[in-house]
C-alpha cells in the first residue's frame, strides 16, 4: 500500500511569512508551483500559500447591503468581513493572505488518507511532517501519479 512518503513530493519550495506577495507571485511562476508552505523566523511551519490566495488579493470588494432603520444604517451580513477583505486586498507579505489551518499528514499516512483528506477538506496541497519538520508535500497530481502507478 502506498503511503505519503512514496508519493510528496520531496524538493518542496518553501516561503518565509515576511516573503512579499510580489516575490511569491514571480515564484509561483519561476517554480512552476501552486502554492508554498509558509514558514516562521524557526523554520517552522506558519501557514501556506496557495494560488487562490493570490486571485483572491486582487478580486474585487464585496460591500454589504445595508438597512435603513429609523436614523441607524445596518449593514446585513459580517459587518468585520469588509475589513478582512480590504486588509486581505492591501497585503504585501504573505503572512498577511496565507492559510494559518494547514492540515498536514506523517510520512506513514496511506494514499487513501491522504485522497480522503484532501477531498473532504477541500484541500489542494497536504504538508508531510515529522517531528514538525516538512519531509515533503503533495499535490493533487501526486495522487493521481501514485493511483497510476507512477510514484517517485
Amino acid at each position: 500500500m502506498l503511503k505519503a512518503k512514496d508519493i510528496m513530493n520531496k524538493n518542496v519550495v518553501t516561503v518565509f511569512k515576511d516573503t512579499s506577495v510580489d516575490e511569491l507571485g514571480r515564484l509561483f511562476i519561476e517554480k512552476n508551483i501552486s502554492g508554498a508552505p509558509v514558514l516562521d523566523e524557526e523554520g517552522n511551519i506558519f501557514g501556506i500559500v496557495t494560488e487562490n490566495d493570490l486571485i483572491n488579493q486582487n478580486k474585487r470588494i464585496h460591500i454589504p447591503t445595508m438597512l435603513r432603520l429609523f436614523d441607524a444604517f445596518i449593514p446585513l451580513g459580517g459587518s468585520g468581513s469588509i475589513e478582512k477583505e480590504i486588509k486581505r486586498m492591501s497585503a504585501s507579505k504573505v503572512s498577511e493572505i496565507c492559510s494559518r489551518d494547514v492540515v498536514t499528514v506523517s510520512p506513514d499516512a496511506t494514499l487513501q488518507d491522504v485522497a480522503t483528506i484532501m477531498a473532504e477538506k477541500g484541500i489542494h496541497l497536504l504538508p508531510v511532517l515529522s517531528s514538525g519538520r516538512i519531509l515533503g508535500i503533495i499535490g493533487k497530481i501526486d495522487i493521481i501519479k501514485g493511483i497510476q502507478g507512477e510514484g517517485d
